[in-house]
């Protein structure tokens, strides 16, 4: 009786030893190159019941694959309840090279690889099996370590973001698109406007203010050049050195005792400024003396220049004002002459004065506008009687002006000169 109760207990523990029935896959590797794979597959499911009731838990095991060969015993998927499939990840190298999936079917014999197969690796390149990998499977992205906490981090696209320009990261952390014109540069606030920082005003062909006389040394300009070294003088078209020529004190130019300047001479100045440009090629804020001289004589019977000042491109301003004033000489009594004022091609001034006019003296006035000027003068002389004109002058000042003074005289042997003349520039 005992016998009998021991070998049924017997037969049933070797029935609980048994387990499910397995199905064998075996196969040889190889990569693309023709050599064998080395390395490992880890293949990993979640729980199931096989077809004879046998509960398989949630699991993986790792299979060494050593010179091409795999040989790996799983239960049936097919047949399983639920329906589940191996995931299946080969490693080579220290690091993963490719990934498939596996249905396995019930089988009394070994099966190949591309039996179990339904899902061809996501790197057929680096490795292969007898049979050839025909498809892809995604890898999902809780399967790459770090990589949802890496896409979290990253910008995402704002309302501004539009395509087709500079991206800039916003205040929000998101990512937005810069406004501007093409020609715009984009600056490091993530704000546009033009390229460069502010740049240098130029002022050019300045003429310097201060009399003209052989005495006077000290004249000036209308701002501080900025460098002190960007200012260059020029004396009748002759650069000077400074140092040598003359110093410079804030916007005060000094000339040396060896280079007064004298009468006739034209001083122009040129140089930069660090400020940018206003828009007004000269911002006087005084009176500046543009010519003044001695001037010349004549004898000529036809009007002939005796002074002249010409004033260089960009001084003139809409809303200036010149004065002009000048003074002739007439040392003979034998015969008349003549004494004209020109306004560039407009006469400005024109007085016939008389045998015993030994002096004649007369002031003018320019009104600058955006288009020409409003003339006017007063003369008068020794005899001359007095008079007075107003007029208009037509014409673009911005490329220059020349005023120029005219002498002649009636008779051979006679004479006129101009004594002085002087024009000053009121802003």
């Amino acid at each position: 009786m005992f016998s009998r109760f021991w070998f049924a207990a017997v037969l049933a523990s070797s029935a609980l030893a048994a387990g499910p029935a397995l199905t064998t896959i075996q196969d040889v590797l190889y990569k693309a190159d023709g050599t064998r794979f080395n390395g490992s597959v880890t293949i990993s499911w979640n729980s199931f019941q096989a077809a004879d009731n046998s509960s398989i838990v949630t699991q993986s095991t790792t299979v060494k694959v050593v010179d091409g060969v795999l040989r790996v015993q799983l239960a049936p998927t097919t047949t399983a309840t639920p329906q589940v499939n191996y995931s299946v990840i080969y490693t080579s190298d220290g690091r993963v090279q490719f990934q498939e999936t596996w249905s396995v079917p019930s089988s009394g014999q070994p099966l190949h690889v591309r039996d179990v197969r339904i899902a061809a690796a996501t790197a057929p390149s680096s490795s292969g099996s007898s049979a050839g990998d025909t498809g892809a499977t995604p890898i999902p992205e809780s399967s790459v370590i770090g990589l949802i906490a890496d896409l979290g981090s990253r910008p995402l696209k704002g309302m501004s973001y539009a395509a087709g320009s500079v991206a800039i990261v916003d205040p929000t952390g998101m990512l937005a698109s810069v406004n501007g014109s093409p020609s715009d540069c984009v600056h490091v606030d993530g704000s546009s406007g033009p390229c460069g920082g502010p740049q240098a005003s130029f002022i050019d062909s300045e003429a310097l203010s201060g009399i003209v006389d052989g005495a006077n040394r000290l004249f000036g300009i209308s701002a501080v050049p900025d460098p002190a070294t960007s200012l260059a003088i020029y004396r009748n078209g002759i650069l000077q050195k400074a140092g040598q020529d003359f110093s410079l004190t804030g916007n005060s130019v000094q000339f040396l005792t060896g280079a007064t300047p004298q009468p006739g001479d034209t001083l122009l100045a040129s140089y930069r400024l660090d400020s940018p440009d206003p828009g007004d090629a000269q911002p006087f804020t005084g009176p500046q003396v543009l010519c003044n001289g001695a001037g010349g004589a004549t004898s000529s019977l036809t009007l002939e220049n005796i002074g002249n000042c010409a004033i260089p491109s960009g001084v003139l301003q809409p809303g200036d004002r010149l004065e002009i004033r000048f003074d002739v000489s007439h040392p003979g009594t034998a015969a008349g002459f003549s004494v004209e004022v020109d306004w560039g091609g407009t006469v400005l001034v024109h007085r016939d004065a008389a045998a015993l006019d030994a002096l004649v003296t007369g002031s003018a006035g320019a009104a600058i506008q955006a288009a020409g000027a409003q003339l006017s003068s007063l003369t008068w002389g020794s005899v001359l009687p007095f008079a007075a004109t107003v007029g208009t002058a037509t014409g673009d000042y911005t490329a220059g002006l020349t005023i120029s003074f005219q002498g002649k005289v009636a008779q051979t042997g006679d004479s006129v000169t101009m004594s002085n003349f002087t024009v000053v520039r009121i802003p």
